[in-house]
């Protein structure tokens, strides 16, 4: 085996352990974390208010190996959810807060964003109202879903901050990036349903959390509203979203995988690998490049390189800063959409 091989097996291996530390909040009945015993302090408000508004829209969604949430996007039984609910299945149930249950289709899914639309046989639905502008750091937040199987689920708290990435998920093919965090405790089944505005009004969906294990208490996670509304429509009209896409597989470098692969820095963003034919391929990056900026903006993790990706168009020209051996080089390329899965 060559050494370059056993340097990317190498550093994906380290990588390993900081993806393992995010437990992404999907249909898991297997060996689920306990949540945090702290209780967060109910945001003022009235709650039970609150949930008698979104309970009709906020739903279970069985995929035949576990379970998540999701939302009532439009009243012909239109909903979404994540795409790691719905995992590989095509059919699928939703129960309602009524007790009802009836069969669902998958209508296509978005792993980049995490975000699928799916079709429950049910029409005169309450759909949920979408707040598309970013909450405010501080102001209270409901989460509501079905953790554990435990329906309509109902948890409180605040928002925690905005424009949040998870470490190590870039690396993992769904990079979760530009997120809303909140303290309202989230589980695993919460994933795919409602963060919650004191007006009743979506401002997430609910995704990730860290689980408590790990030293975390009450960090939690959520796709932003604007963000599930724009790719919820792109799928609907076209069956794909859009992504800005270079063609590599990027890694936050680290001190540890610096020093293994003999690297001067300590902090970039690591190509792993470069897809040919591609964008970044034919303006030249290479295998073992660490990319420091983007556009003059520093790019420290491979989730911040990807969050001011996604501000790129396909047919944008972008200017990269990498670091090969000991040059420094500014590289021009051009974004293309990514291609369908």
């Amino acid at each position: 085996m060559k050494p370059a091989c056993v340097a990317r097996w190498s550093i994906r291996s380290l990588l390993i352990a900081a993806i393992a530390a995010v437990l992404l909040t999907a249909c898991g009945d297997s060996a689920p974390s306990s949540s945090p015993a702290t209780t967060a302090t109910a945001p003022l408000g009235d709650i039970p208010s609150i949930v008698r508004q979104v309970e009709p829209w906020v739903v279970t969604v069985l995929n035949g190996s576990g379970l998540g949430s999701g939302i009532v996007y439009k009243s012909d039984g239109t909903i979404v959810t994540n795409a790691h609910v719905v995992g590989d299945a095509r059919q699928l149930t939703v129960a309602f807060a009524d007790g009802q249950q009836v069969p669902a289709t998958v209508r296509a899914v978005d792993k980049v964003s995490d975000v699928a639309v799916i079709h429950a046989d049910r029409k005169g639905l309450r759909a949920a109202r979408f707040q598309r502008e970013l909450p405010e750091v501080g102001e209270g937040a409901v989460a509501i879903g079905s953790p554990l199987g435990f329906e309509a689920t109902v948890t409180a708290g605040i928002i925690s901050g905005l424009h949040r990435q998870i470490p190590g998920s870039a690396s993992s093919g769904a990079p979760l990036v530009d997120l809303v965090q909140t303290d309202a405790p989230i589980s695993p089944g919460n994933s795919g349903g409602a963060l919650l505005d004191l007006q009743a009004e979506v401002v997430g969906m609910n995704v990730a959390y860290i689980p408590p294990e790990v030293g975390a208490v009450s960090l939690g996670f959520a796709i932003p509203a604007s963000t599930v509304v724009e790719v919820a429509d792109q799928l609907l009209t076209s069956g794909h979203a859009r992504h800005a896409y270079i063609g590599i597989q990027p890694a936050t470098l680290t001190p540890q995988i610096a020093e293994e692969l003999g690297l001067s820095r300590s902090s970039g963003v690591l190509v792993l690998d470069v897809v040919r034919p591609g964008p970044a391929a034919d303006a030249g990056i290479q295998p073992g490049d660490v990319i420091i900026a983007l556009n003059g903006q520093e790019t420290p993790t491979a989730e911040k390189f990807i969050s001011v990706l996604n501000d790129a168009a396909p047919n944008d020209r972008i200017e990269l800063t990498v670091v090969r051996g000991d040059l420094t080089q500014k590289i021009i390329v051009t974004v293309t959409d990514r291609p369908a899965r």
